[in-house]
């Protein structure tokens, strides 16, 4: 029997996210969600009704439109022209994984009973997201504020019985697919497209993506950066814990334990050493990883807010009697967050293509490039150059996206976070990320072999044994980029 997770009122955390994802599980609402919408649907077919004054979206047009008010008649045409009108997403598709992510929040979102839309609505969002009929939305056409309104509208197109999905992975026609599942496309009541163009969850998704990254990127670079320590014939006493617990930021004495956790047991780390002092991207792991550590666990308190949150204009009370146009879609309160992700990330693999170089180096009893016979050979001299151009990119793609703002809508929407740029850049800082740590495993792995006979930790020998069924020691030159492909993948299998 499929496991299934109840949409409820409950705190949806990033665990609850990695749960359905992993694990495949389906969706329901729960009653006391499938209540709070009907009735909060009820009540704005009753305030219609009975009022004559104009509730901006609902009874008037959109942005600088706002004051063209709309016959009663003509209210479903309107929000159907909306998700029309505003499907104008452009550039790369958003991979199923962050689209998956924008349904499930955009379902969570719903489900407060502040958004006025039909249950059949939700619904319907719910049935795609079950039977895996994924929207083709594209990467770029939000400003991130009135909500991620491009990409949310293209996710929204099939609803209605327009645009495109993914169907097993085919990218079909989505009137055809509906056809094929016996089902009719949805008429759009007053309020509905903008219930489900305004919103972040566009923004949202790619940063939680992001977050559940970089939680599995972490917990893999202590294991590499220890290896590496290793290789490097490096010195334990930085990660001791007073040193570690005076300066009180929690991510650094987290740090420093895990570092001490996985060496524990080592004979090349216990071994006496002629240095006195490692390099700063030794030396300095529960500084810089610790700081990493910190940033993560406050962008995953913002985003958890956030997707627990209904993020649509405007915002319906029913118990309140009050329907309040305001700003719930606009993305600052996330965009600064993950802009600050995306530069902690890339100092977790500045520091890691630092390590990189000086494994090669020629240092500490180590073979320039890591090969036997270098001058022949160049060894593994390219893959810094590759991890250096990598850490490069990422140094631009930190520019805080979210520092920027373009006027839109005839001045009505004069600020904008620019949240969705913020997030794709994020992506790509996180898979460049990952893509640093894998070539640091894979010089990591080599120079450990070097220090043979020497062990290290009972942990680190276990990983370094598993990543060589994958892996292979390096005797001679041979073509690199698939076996740094192979070591991504195995990052990947292993945290996953």
């Amino acid at each position: 029997m499929q496991d299934i997770h109840h949409i409820s009122a409950e705190r949806f955390t990033l665990a609850d996210v990695v749960d359905i994802i992993k694990n495949g599980k389906h969706l329901d609402l729960s009653e006391s969600a499938r209540e709070r919408i009907v009735a909060c649907r009820q009540y704005l077919d009753n305030k219609i009704k009975e009022s004559d004054t104009p509730v901006y979206g609902i009874t008037t047009g959109f942005g600088s439109l706002c004051n063209i008010s709309i016959d009663p008649d003509q209210l479903a045409a309107l929000q159907a022209n909306l998700v029309m009108s505003h499907s104008c997403g452009t550039g790369d598709p958003v991979p199923a994984e962050i689209i998956r992510l924008m349904m499930l929040f955009k379902i969570q979102s719903l489900s407060y009973g502040n958004s006025g839309v039909q249950l059949d609505t939700v619904e319907r969002l719910i049935y795609f997201f079950n039977h895996d009929l994924l929207p083709v939305v594209f990467q770029q056409g939000s400003l991130g504020a009135s909500g991620d309104l491009a990409p949310l509208a293209m996710m929204s197109l099939p609803l209605i019985g327009l645009g495109e999905v993914y169907d097993k992975g085919v990218r079909r026609p989505a009137a055809d697919v509906l056809a094929e599942h016996g089902l009719k496309p949805l008429t759009l009541q007053s309020k509905e497209g903008l219930a489900l163009l305004n919103g972040t969850q566009f923004m949202s998704a790619y940063g939680v993506w992001a977050l559940i990254k970089t939680m599995r990127l972490l917990d893999i670079s202590f294991p590499i950066a220890a290896m590496s320590l290793d290789a490097f014939d490096g010195r334990i006493e930085p990660f001791c814990a007073p040193v570690n617990q005076v300066r009180h930021h929690a991510g650094q004495a987290q740090a420093a334990a895990l570092m001490c956790r996985w060496l524990d047991g080592s004979e090349i780390i216990s071994q006496p050493k002629k240095h006195v002092q490692d390099p700063y991207s030794f030396r300095c792991i529960p500084q810089v990883v610790g700081a990493v550590i910190d940033t993560f666990n406050h962008v995953r308190k913002v985003l958890e807010d956030e997707i627990n949150s209904p993020t649509d204009n405007p915002t319906i009370f029913p118990e309140l009697d009050l329907i309040v146009s305001a700003g719930n879609f606009h993305g600052e309160p996330i965009a600064l967050p993950m802009d600050f992700l995306a530069v902690a990330l890339s100092e977790l693999a500045n520091i890691s293509e630092r390590r990189i170089y000086k494994l090669i180096s020629g240092q500490r009893g180590l073979p320039s490039f890591l090969v036997a016979n270098p001058g022949l050979n160049s060894g593994f001299m390219i893959p810094q150059y590759t991890a250096a151009s990598i850490v490069s990119q990422n140094k631009g793609l930190c520019w805080p996206a979210s520092c920027d703002s373009i006027p839109s809508s005839q001045g009505q929407e004069d600020h904008v976070s620019m949240g969705s740029n913020a997030a794709t850049k994020l992506y790509r800082v996180a898979l460049n990320t990952e893509r640093v740590l894998a070539i640091e495993l894979f010089n990591a792995a080599q120079a450990l072999d070097f220090r043979r006979p020497l062990k290290s930790s009972q942990q680190i020998e276990d990983l370094h044994a598993l990543y060589r069924k994958d892996v292979p020691f390096i005797d001679n030159d041979t073509v690199m980029y698939p076996l740094i492909e192979r070591s991504i993948q195995f990052i990947r299998r292993v945290t996953d």
